[in-house]
């Protein structure tokens, strides 16, 4: 039998091999995560990057022209996802994970799903819609986040004026916002998506249009020095973004209504994020998106 574009099944190596040998591929998935990976009314894997790894599935199932392919659910968190991919637990990490220098010492990364960037929440009333906006405004970020490092470098830079606020947590910094106690909180747009979608009143909040940072690339994780597995994930993640169901599935869980509640995080896809599923890359460096 002819497999991973002509190679027999003796050529196989690392985890082709692995999966052709055993009949299974593991994914990683996270428990809350929304709307990467988290898990729905009946405590099932769903969300976007869970939907981009079974296409990878499809994808290696063809690759090895197996008849069937059992997919095993793996549950991980942040800080066991590496040691998972590493040890062979997991083959695929189906969650929010940061591209970064660091973590590509440990781990391989596959095109970039999603790039994240610093903005600001603040109520829609407040008119405020770019950092010129919040001159002499009270703001809020969280306690040991790069985001508060970022709001206090910009208010150094161009003079605004801010009287910056440390949160203990994203929750309570949203609260401060809810309640007048902050003009604006600070981090990244997807999490601050996800807190308007959730509060009692999404109408009533906008993000910011403009950014404090360079985008952050989220990319799934598979094992290091494993280059013939690299390249079938490559492919399938770059034929996926490059389609038109590609930019349909991210509107399935960033434009619509979804599991279990019905919350819609309303995060239409940035400029940065079309470049990228115009021509997918891998890179960590945020400079290259």
């Amino acid at each position: 039998m002819l497999v991973a574009g002509g190679a027999s099944a003796a050529e196989l190596t690392g985890t082709l091999k692995k999966i052709h040998e055993t009949g299974v591929i593991a994914l990683g998935f996270r428990d809350s995560s929304v709307p990467f990976s988290y898990l729905d009314g009946n405590q099932k894997p769903v969300g976007y990057t869970m939907d981009i790894c079974y296409k990878i599935v499809d994808a290696v199932k063809v690759a090895l022209k197996l008849d069937k392919l059992d997919v095993r659910l793996i549950p991980e968190t942040p800080s066991t996802r590496i040691p998972l991919i590493a040890n062979g637990t997991l083959d695929l990490e189906c969650g929010s994970t940061t591209n970064n220098i660091d973590r590509q010492k440990q781990v391989a990364f596959t095109n970039s799903h999603f790039l994240t960037a610093t903005r600001f929440v603040s109520k829609k009333s407040a008119n405020l819609h770019i950092v010129e906006d919040l001159k002499g405004k009270t703001v809020v970020s969280t306690s040991g986040s790069s985001n508060i490092l970022q709001i206090i470098d910009a208010n150094n830079q161009r003079n605004l004026g801010l009287t910056i606020l440390p949160a203990k947590d994203h929750a309570e910094a949203f609260l401060m916002v809810e309640t007048g106690r902050a003009a604006a909180f600070v981090m990244d747009d997807v999490l601050l998506a996800s807190f308007v979608a959730n509060s009692k009143a999404p109408e009533a909040y906008e993000i910011s249009s403009e950014t404090l940072s360079k985008p952050e690339p989220y990319g799934i994780i598979l094992r290091k020095d494993d280059p013939d597995f690299k390249r079938v994930v490559d492919d399938a993640t770059r034929t996926l973004y490059m389609s038109a169901e590609g930019k349909a599935l991210y509107n399935t869980w960033f434009m619509q209504p979804i599991p279990p509640r019905g919350i819609n995080m309303k995060l239409p896809m940035s400029e940065a994020m079309l470049k990228q599923f115009a021509k997918p890359i891998d890179s960590s460096d945020p400079a290259a998106y």
